[in-house]
């Protein structure tokens, strides 16, 4: 029996490695496209934008005294027409406790209550994204506060620095003094010198 196990270079046996099935060898061609199967059933796209925005709508409506009004109206209606007419024309008996408006309104209350809380959580998503502005706006606000007070303080350590009008007149006075001073000694020292 002769050893048909492939060799390295150095006369080494390398390890055989499975053959890769039909499958794998078709996911591994990256640059072709892969085969689209037959779908025994629809699959349905939706924008989760387009939903939160209609759940939105129907959080509003149902929060709106015409929805309530509304509801409310109905409901009675219904409750007449199957408690006070022929029992020939009521569709939902009382004597059946109105099984069929307790199913709409349960099954009304259970599309709600996530359309709402799904509502809530997208306002909540809004508020938290306008309190990070809010508070990005007030770091930027306290920043350029905290900037221009240290200007207005250089500006006045720059200005107590400055000469003012007030200043600079009485040291001209002060030189003036002096200047007219001088000129008396000299006029007193040469009036004093013999002429001669």
């Amino acid at each position: 029996m002769s050893d048909r196990t492939p060799r390295t270079e150095r006369g080494e046996r390398q390890e055989r490695r499975p053959r890769p099935s039909r499958v794998e060898r078709e996911r591994d061609k990256l640059d072709q496209p892969q085969e689209q199967r037959a779908r025994v059933l629809p699959r349905f796209s939706f924008s989760q934008e387009a939903f939160g925005v209609l759940s939105e709508q129907f959080a509003r409506l149902m929060g709106t005294p015409g929805f309530i009004i509304g509801m409310t109206v109905f409901v009675t209606i219904w409750l007449a027409w199957n408690t006070f007419l022929p029992e020939a024309q009521q569709f939902d008996p009382r004597a059946t406790n109105y099984t069929l408006l307790t199913l709409i309104l349960s099954l009304q209350a259970s599309y709600a209550a996530p359309l709402i809380l799904l509502a809530q959580n997208r306002q909540a998503d809004r508020d938290r994204v306008a309190l990070e502005q809010d508070r990005a706006r007030d770091e930027r606000n306290l920043a350029d506060t905290e900037f221009l007070t240290r200007e207005v303080a250089s500006l006045r350590l720059a200005l107590r620095e400055q000469a003012t009008r007030d200043f600079v007149r009485s040291e001209l006075r002060n030189l003036l003094d002096e200047l007219e001073d001088r000129q008396l000694l000299r006029r007193d020292d040469e009036a004093e010198r013999p002429s001669g």
